[in-house]
């Protein structure tokens, strides 16, 4: 089967390698790129790191202050971003295994009073502040990167889906999805884009779809493996 993969780099290319492994081609067209703002860390000292992204991940490793901070427990959104934090030289990784919420919920375990670095993305899912608040423990934002849109398709991915050549198209954020619609609207490629397997990381992700009238088809779980079995 031949697929669209429009997520960011890297993990576009991972993915494209996770695809190629199980028999399948992958169209690796990144939707949105990832640039970091090394910004500095807020002040004061930290009980532990939240990191809702690979990319966070990266950014903190990258970053001119990261041994003020390797040293202290990270918790992570799930698995890939768990992987990530090892190899970046964290050692005391929690893997949450879920989603935001499932990441406030191991957070809430520390004790109260407790301050948390967040090393975030401009754009955010959940209130990852608000789920911790009640609990006495308070987050400390730090927004190292951002994503930017692309500008349009890749004259490969516009004849890919003019000749019927893609199968289906996977979906991992919403902000990608939206990037895709409307790269696919500027190369005039909406309607053979829309008649394609459209798998979807959550309900969230599917949603931008859903309300231009596309089929979409969800993961039981928002985790990488699990989006895959729908193949």
């Amino acid at each position: 089967m031949r697929l669209l993969v429009t997520r960011p780099q890297p993990g576009a290319g991972d993915t494209a390698r996770r695809l190629a492994a199980l028999g399948h081609d992958a169209i690796v067209d990144p939707m949105l790129r990832v640039a970091q703002t090394h910004a500095p860390l807020p002040t004061g000292d930290f009980t532990a790191i939240a990191f809702t992204s690979v990319n966070g991940v990266k950014a903190l490793a990258a970053h001119a202050e990261k041994t003020r901070v390797r040293h202290l427990p990270a918790f992570t959104v799930g698995s890939r971003t768990a992987q990530a934090a090892r190899a970046a030289g964290f050692a005391d990784v929690t893997d949450c295994a879920g989603d935001v919420t499932a990441l406030g919920l191991a957070l809430k375990a520390l004790p109260p009073g407790s301050r948390v670095l967040h090393a975030a993305g401009a754009e955010r899912a959940g209130d990852l502040e608000g789920d911790l608040a009640p609990a006495g423990i308070s987050l400390a934002l730090a927004v190292l990167y951002r994503t930017l849109p692309a500008d349009q398709l890749a004259p490969e991915t516009i004849t890919a889906l003019k000749s019927g050549a893609v199968a289906a198209a996977l979906h991992y954020s919403a902000r990608t999805v939206e990037s895709l619609l409307e790269a696919t609207a500027r190369g005039d490629v909406t309607g053979p884009f829309l008649a394609l397997r459209q798998l979807c990381l959550s309900h969230a992700v599917a949603a931008p779809l859903r309300a231009l009238g596309a089929t979409t088809e969800v993961s039981q779980t928002p985790d990488e493996d699990a989006l895959l079995t729908l193949l």
